[in-house]
């Protein structure tokens, strides 16, 4: 790709239009080319380097840029010098494992909260992110700093309404206030969860349309909710605890 065009990655409309985003630092470059490794959808991707990475090995194409270069493709103020160029999935829905679950998002907006939950999700594995109409960008260059590297080991999918959820799981819980703890045996036996925006939360219709089974983060209730990053992830440990 040309260096012009690189810039642009920076945007969500160019991302799409190109089918292209960027990929910055040592680490994330190295969860890139492991999960290249088995995925070989990753294996398109191609590196730009300055000179103090010009000895990296890599299976992929590769190209010296100068430190002004990389300071006009990188997103962080001081970049590494390192950067990678990676194909976005195709709108082909991976085939799901055995026993995997789901975790639905419903608007979220903040980048580092959606790039700490597909962290969770990787850690404990098993799980597919969907994310709704009107979310953050999962391929947004802050989100995948966020993840660590984790947005490349969680089957992920964008602009999932909420109504096409029953015919896909047909036993979805989500996290509300009133519900049922989560340590209750029942939270285990769900397809699906349901997470709501950070401010707004879920709407309350969509949820009588799905049916849905609503759980509760036991607490002492002193402050009015928890951080969605946090909420996804005591969910995720609870069904991973027994």
């Amino acid at each position: 790709m040309k260096l012009d065009d690189l810039k642009k990655l920076h945007q969500k409309k160019y991302r799409q239009s190109l089918g292209r985003f960027l990929v910055e630092g040592e680490h994330l470059v190295l969860e890139l080319e492991k999960a290249a490794a088995s995925n070989p959808h990753w294996q398109q991707a191609e590196l730009y380097v300055t000179e103090a990475y010009q000895d990296w090995q890599c299976p992929w194409p590769q190209h010296l840029v100068s430190d002004r270069q990389m300071a006009q493709l990188a997103d962080t103020k001081t970049p590494q010098g390192i950067l990678a160029v990676a194909p976005l999935p195709s709108g082909a829905v991976n085939t799901p494992t055995h026993g995997e679950k789901a975790v639905y998002l419903h608007e979220v907006q903040d980048p580092g909260n959606l790039g700490t939950i597909l962290r969770t999700l990787a850690w404990f594995g098993g799980f597919r992110c969907l994310l709704s109409p009107g979310s953050v960008d999962p391929y947004n260059p802050k989100v995948v700093r966020a993840s660590m590297g984790a947005i490349f080991h969680v089957p992920l999918e964008a602009d999932v309404r909420l109504d096409t959820l029953t015919s896909r799981y047909p036993r979805i819980a989500c996290l509300d206030i009133g519900g049922d703890a989560i340590t209750s045996p029942a939270f285990q036996n769900h397809d699906c969860y349901l997470f709501g925006n950070e401010a707004r939360g879920l709407p309350i219709e969509a949820l009588t349309g799905l049916s849905a089974r609503r759980y509760t983060i036991p607490g002492a209730a002193v402050v009015e909710s928890l951080n969605l990053a946090s909420a996804v992830n005591m969910a995720m440990y609870e069904l991973n605890r027994s």
